[in-house]
């Protein structure tokens, strides 16, 4: 197992010497937070779904089917390939077209610097919380080929990811994910390939899949359930910024558009490898004790030490392709959305810059924190998505598509998403479905500050 874990860690400094590398070229906050504005179609597209196929997808998400089957409860990669199509049909190029850095960057425009600051701090945390799941799973995998007890890998984890994060920024991130795209692909198939052949060929493995696993939701589950189910991932993470920073960073609003719909489709049909391993796992490991170990374990016990080093390499690039992007938008809240908006903005490019990379080491040394008391990625993730960003929809909908409500309006629909949304996972509050309960309080408080305030502002004026 040493030489195993000395191959991945071999694959790992390589990439990030590629960052360092590319992170000379990084000169200004524009370069670091959205690659200078400069990304092909292509480039953008893969830089999609690299960054969007994290550990939710290869091990939460195969280890849910690994345990239930597919259900009507199966989001991924269906319902989270459905949120990036969804934001290049609708939102891409609106976001595009305003220059923006980060969506907080739309709501000062649209309702002030006060909007702006408190979105931002809300933000935060889903950044930090997506971020936390990435290096759980970094740990997982560090765990699977080592001896090291899984907090010392964890460690490991963090320090790598942020040390590759903090030096070159989107463009490094990019530049990366190319790479690791490619590895993803190569990992994954071989895999699959040695999963299908343990199964005895194609039939087999089908039968596996279809005949043993895959079954309908039970009946004690509502319509409502479902729809709280998908409503998560498709509306909770439709402006998640690690998605929508590569939509902006492109070079054309088509490029913009096309990053989104061309890395979705990606996303999709990649992602549902780790969907059939899931449903043939039970056959070949039946009984596994941590489901979200079921990936990692079927590779660790059809392939050879030199290809299961390849399949770890292509993991470890769905992470480190994923929790930058995460720091990174964590980063750019704090720095250009709070900090810098605090102090009037008058720092030199260099101390921004310097700014924006010390906030990415303090995002992660957090994020390292949560994924050290956190008992499951799904966890972490569900928490990301739907934490502050249904007052974050409703205000980004209105003010990019509408005239009603100001700055009272987006107060309230982002106090009342929030509240709603912790009263029911944290305060004890029993409500039936969470996510869409704090996205109905979201809209209301934004109407009911439309209504109330922006009136009252009117008469004063006259």
């Amino acid at each position: 197992m040493t030489g195993l874990l000395f191959g991945i860690l071999v694959y790992v400094l390589v990439q990030v010497a590629i960052g360092i590398w590319v992170a000379r070229r990084v000169k200004s906050e524009d370069d670091y937070f959205v690659a200078g504005r400069r990304l092909s179609p292509l480039v953008a597209a893969i830089s999609v779904t690299a960054t969007w196929f994290g550990a939710e997808t290869c091990m939460s998400g195969a280890g849910d089917v690994y345990g239930s089957g597919i259900t009507r409860f199966t989001v991924e990669p269906f319902a989270y390939g459905a949120c990036i199509l969804v934001a290049g049909l609708f939102l891409a190029v609106p976001l595009w077209r305003r220059g923006i850095t980060t969506t907080a960057d739309l709501l000062r425009e649209r309702y002030g610097v006060g909007v702006e600051r408190l979105a931002a701090v809300l933000l935060v945390p889903t950044s930090v919380l997506w971020a936390a799941a990435q290096i759980r799973a970094f740990g997982h995998v560090l765990q699977t080929s080592s001896e090291l007890d899984f907090s010392t890998c964890l460690a490991i984890g963090a320090g790598i990811t942020i040390l590759y994060t903090s030096m070159g920024g989107l463009l490094a991130d990019v530049v990366t994910d190319v790479v690791q795209g490619a590895a993803l692909l190569l990992g994954l198939g071989v895999v699959l390939v040695g999963v299908v052949m343990a199964l005895g060929g194609p039939g087999e493995a089908w039968s596996a899949a279809y005949a043993e696993r895959a079954h309908v939701v039970p009946d004690a589950h509502t319509w409502l359930d479902v729809l709280e189910a998908w409503s998560i991932p498709v509306l909770g993470s439709v402006l998640a910024q690690e998605m929508l920073s590569r939509c902006l960073a492109a070079r054309s609003a088509g490029a913009a558009r096309f990053a989104a719909l061309g890395g979705g489709s990606a996303y999709l049909l990649i992602g549902l490898i780790p969907v059939f391993l899931g449903l043939v796992g039970p056959s070949l490991l039946p009984g596994l004790e941590d489901h979200e170990q079921i990936v990692p374990a079927l590779a660790r016990e059809h392939l050879s030490p030199f290809f299961y080093v390849i399949f770890a390499g292509a993991l470890i690039s769905a992470i480190l392709s994923t929790v930058d992007s995460a720091l990174l938008v964590a980063s750019a809240f704090l720095t250009r959305n709070v900090l810098l908006s605090l102090t009037g903005e008058r720092a030199s490019p260099r101390a921004r810059l310097l700014l924006a990379r010390a906030t990415v080491v303090g995002a992660g040394l957090v994020a390292w924190v949560l994924a050290l008391r956190a008992e499951h990625i799904q966890e972490l993730v569900e928490e990301a998505s739907g934490f502050g960003s249904s007052g974050m929809l409703v205000a980004v909908l209105f003010g990019l598509f509408t005239r009603i409500g100001g700055k009272w309006a987006a107060y309230g629909a982002l106090i009342a998403g929030l509240g709603v949304w912790v009263a029911a996972r944290h305060g004890g509050v029993e409500i039936a479905a969470p996510y869409l309960a704090s996205l109905a309080a979201a809209l209301l408080g934004y109407l009911i500050g439309a209504l109330l305030r922006e009136p009252r502002a009117a008469a004063r004026a006259t």
